[in-house]
């Protein structure tokens, strides 16, 4: 369901016939399919169309933000009544000072072909396939394998004009018996990069032999694989690497910027151009990403913006506006963590005493100026003594600030992995964390998790 050439002309004449001193559209179209898995069958398929219109106007500081699916001529003149409507009743907001001008857009391939080939026949076959090969390990396979295509265009009244098409997807498996359970995952805009086999394997090769035992809460030596890591990151760009939370006081950067707050190894940007992630060249402003360094070398240095942000504290865009009506702030959604000059195997060879995760779910903020936030293992947790992985153990609950986390890291691994939450809850929009695996000291875990 392309953004036709037609669509797109009849936004441009309503921004045009606009009674409304500034007006901004932001087109998404989504061809989606997501289908989900058990151990016993493939028990959903779902797929959806849809074509999104989010109009923006504004009245002096009065900005009004309406949402439709409904694209005919007359539903767009009549969302455009709507959205005049709603802004003369508005309370004016102060720090609004424009809609972004236009600014040169660097080319980016977002788009394969070969998505289309990604048919459901072919994904169940795939899974059936990865499913046999854990079934000779004595494990059972679940997960969901999700696949699409997106459009986004965003006109405005000031001259902004931009269109970019994506492809997507993601696969996360979870291999599991009596005996635990492992985890893998995949996320690309390419479908030829994916090696089901592989990953299969991988899942699988985390279910140890043997019963896991409990480890007491404490402090201790850890081994984070990337989708650990990459929980931590989009944590710690949420909480505070945005302009919205430094100009409210809610950020732990606020008054240290220029301080050194993690250790030298850790340098992480946020980049939506570089192709080793999944690249986004303009934000939902139609602004073009920038590069921002948040941390080189473990010292604090620079957040994103968006139009709002920036007007505010008189910078300008780095491209990081998300979907309007956005009270959130232009979190970050491309983040890179730099590697280092390790491995996974020698940073296990270097432990003594320490714990090996996986991953981390149901992770929730506790302390927002520090950066503490508490979560669960799962799916891979593991008792490493005198540089061996020794026997699995039950999950534990971590309380830990990221800050604390990131300032005792003792080595990087040099390669990293693209990590995804990998959601298809509301719009699809997916993006990704290159992130490396790090040994940190000093991780604190609260308790033992029954899960």
């Amino acid at each position: 369901m392309p953004a036709s050439k037609n669509m797109l002309k009849a936004l441009k004449q309503l921004i045009e016939q606009s009674p409304a001193d500034q007006t901004e559209a932001l087109l998404m179209t989504e061809d989606s399919s997501l289908t989900r898995f058990t151990a016993a069958s493939v028990h959903q398929h779902v797929a959806e169309l849809n074509q999104t219109l989010i109009l923006r106007v504004v009245l002096g500081k009065r900005v009004a933000v309406v949402t439709t699916n409904l694209l005919q001529p007359s539903s767009l003149r009549t969302t455009l009544e709507k959205a005049v409507s709603l802004a003369q009743v508005l309370p004016p907001n102060p720090d609004f000072v424009s809609l972004p001008l236009p600014r040169p857009i660097l080319e980016a391939t977002t788009f394969h072909e070969n998505i289309h080939r990604l048919t459901p026949g072919k994904k169940v076959r795939a899974i059936q396939e990865a499913r046999a090969l854990v079934k000779e390990k004595g494990a059972d396979l679940s997960g969901a394998f999700s696949h699409g295509i997106v459009e986004v265009a965003v006109l405005n009244s000031l001259g902004v004009e931009t269109y970019q098409k994506y492809s997507d997807l993601f696969l996360h498996l979870i291999a599991q018996n009596d005996q635990g359970s492992g985890y893998a995952s995949f996320v690309s805009r390419d479908p030829d990069q994916l090696q089901i086999e592989s990953l299969a394997r991988a899942a699988v090769s985390k279910i140890s032999k043997g019963k896991a035992v409990e480890v007491p809460p404490g402090e201790y030596e850890v081994i984070l694989e990337p989708d650990a890591v990459q929980e931590l990151l989009a944590f710690l760009g949420y909480l505070g690497l945005h302009a919205l939370a430094v100009q409210e006081g809610r950020s732990f950067l606020c008054s240290h910027f220029g301080e050194k707050l993690l250790d030298e190894k850790v340098t992480l940007y946020d980049d939506g151009l570089d192709p080793h992630g999944l690249q986004v060249p303009f934000d939902f402003e139609g602004m073009p990403k920038q590069k921002v360094v948040f941390f080189h070398q473990g010292v604090a240095r620079d957040i994103t913006y968006d139009s709002l942000t920036a007007g505010r504290g008189k910078k300008e865009s780095t491209g990081h506006a998300l979907i309007p009506p956005n009270t959130e702030g232009p979190i970050p959604v491309n983040l890179f963590m730099e590697g280092g000059d390790s491995s996974l195997e020698e940073m296990i060879r270097s432990v003594r005493k320490g714990i090996y995760v996986t991953r981390f779910h149901y992770t929730n903020v506790v302390e927002p100026m520090k950066a503490v936030i508490t979560g669960m293992t799962r799916d891979g947790t593991f008792w490493v003594e005198d540089g061996e992985i020794k026997n699995p153990i039950q999950n534990l609950r971590f309380t830990e600030s990221i800050l604390k986390a990131f300032s005792r890291v003792k080595a990087l691994s040099g390669e990293r992995k693209i990590c995804t939450s990998g959601s298809v809850y509301g719009r699809r929009f997916i993006t990704g964390t290159v992130a490396p695996a790090a040994r940190i000291e000093g991780f604190n875990f609260s308790g033992v998790s029954s899960l």
